[in-house]
């Protein structure tokens, strides 16, 4: 009988709790898949008297993390505990006194992931985070390996379960911001405090991880532009539905030509109308879903799961069988590719169409001074339509693709002009040709 891979989990709450139910039950399974027992060795906690989903053996139970991580017969670590400290160093630890990383830390990939790569490069140990982005849905080891011979051009995705249930409620419902969200937290879909979710903070960290692994560039999460959701209103909605399109809050990645023509990165959090025809539109609930593009493939979709205790501990166990054959065999999987050190382009030079709502005044040559105002800043209009008289007359104003600094000072030259009462809103639009 080969000898056990021996591991210890950091954290169990709702996803480490599920991974040590896993690694119980599917124990005989992840033996035969491994070729030798997987033996949970420590299971380390903040309190030993918390409340647990699942029955954890007293035994192995403990507070002292770095005491486990620096164990000489530990083989691999899980870390689920997530945040910044003292995650990074425990993972730190752990590479240094010679084993490997199972993560699901997205937040610690995207501020510092550049530290870990280097650290698992230079202990000789793997490093593997597939549960950082979308749950169990497998987008990473598709782009860092399915994909490898391929060149990715785009990956657009929704992330985030948390403002995809909100967003869909508002569009299926007609409820506002705030009884959507109201609704996602009874329902437990946010949490009490649901600023990293609706403030696109999550999204931005998974964003900033597809980046760096579709275009071999190190990207992190300060490089993507954030915008939330809680400025979108019922009215946007609405706009949306009158476009046979709907809101989706957006983490969109792709490659961009800079000002000298050179190949960029343009990484951006948002959210945006997109056509109901796309298969992102179809997503709903707390449901994530990444579409990737690239040269010779064409376009994919993931779709599933993307957060849970239990779908996230998949993702978990997928890369720990991985680790352990890798351990197993005396080898280690692909590291980080930064090879092509792409700059990333700042969000005034990223291109993409709007959707801009103004109320005007309802008189002769509004019109025509408001298209005079998009010309002005280089912005071209592809559709225009008024709505309501008088004193609701509004006009609705789709343009062709421009720069986000031409439509921004399009947006201040509008504001500005006398005709105008208010621009009431700017919204970008994804998923459509010109």
């Amino acid at each position: 009988m080969n000898s056990p891979l021996k591991v210890a989990v950091l954290g169990c709450g709702s996803v480490g709790s599920q991974v040590v139910r896993l690694l119980g039950e599917q124990a005989d399974d992840l033996a035969a898949r491994v070729g030798a027992p997987v033996e949970l060795v420590g299971v380390a906690v903040r309190r030993l008297d918390s409340p647990r989903e699942v029955e954890v053996p007293a035994g192995l139970l403990t507070t002292d993390a770095e005491g486990l991580v620096a164990r000489d017969d530990v083989d691999v670590v899980i870390e689920v505990i997530g945040g910044i400290e003292p995650a990074r160093s425990l993972i730190l630890s752990a590479l240094e006194h010679g084993a490997s990383v199972v993560t699901a830390n997205k937040a610690l990939l995207a501020e510092d992931g550049a530290t870990l790569f280097e650290a698992a490069e230079k202990a000789g140990r793997d490093l593997y985070y597939e549960a950082a982005v979308a749950g169990a849905i497998p987008i990473l080891r598709p782009l860092r390996e399915s994909l490898a011979g391929d060149k990715v051009t785009r990956v657009l995705g929704i992330v985030n379960g948390t403002t995809n249930f909100i967003l869909d409620k508002m569009d299926t419902s007609g409820a506002g911001f705030g009884d959507a969200l109201e609704e996602a937290q009874a329902l437990g879909y946010a949490e009490a405090d649901p600023t990293a979710d609706v403030e696109g903070f999550d999204a931005a960290a998974k964003a900033a991880i597809l980046a760096s692994l579709a275009f071999h560039s190190r990207v992190t999460a300060n490089d993507v532009h954030r915008e939330g959701i809680t400025e979108v209103s019922a009215g946007d909605v609405r706009s949306a539905r009158d476009m046979d399109s709907v809101v989706k809050l957006l983490a969109i990645a792709e490659l961009r030509s800079d000002e000298q023509g050179e190949e960029a990165v343009s990484v951006r959090v948002h959210p945006a109308m997109i056509p109901r025809s796309h298969p992102l539109a179809s997503v709903r609930e707390a449901y994530n879903a990444v579409f990737v593009e690239s040269e010779a493939a064409g376009q994919l979709m993931f779709y599933g799961p993307g957060a849970g205790g239990a779908p996230t501990a998949s993702a978990v166990l997928g890369d720990l069988v991985t680790v352990a054959r890798n351990h197993r065999q005396g080898t280690r999987g692909v590291g980080e590719s930064a090879y092509a050190d792409r700059a990333v382009l700042p969000m005034g030079e990223t291109r993409t169409r709007y959707h801009v709502a103004i109320d005007v005044d309802d008189r002769a040559g509004v019109l025509a001074a408001v298209a005079q105002a998009f010309a002005e800043h280089g912005v071209s209009i592809q559709t225009v339509r008024q709505e309501g008289r008088g004193d609701d007359a509004q006009l609705v104003v789709v343009s062709h693709e421009a720069t986000d600094a031409a439509l921004a000072a399009t947006v201040d030259h509008l504001r500005d002009m006398d005709i105008v009462r208010e621009v009431t809103s700017v919204m970008r639009v994804e998923g459509t040709e010109e």
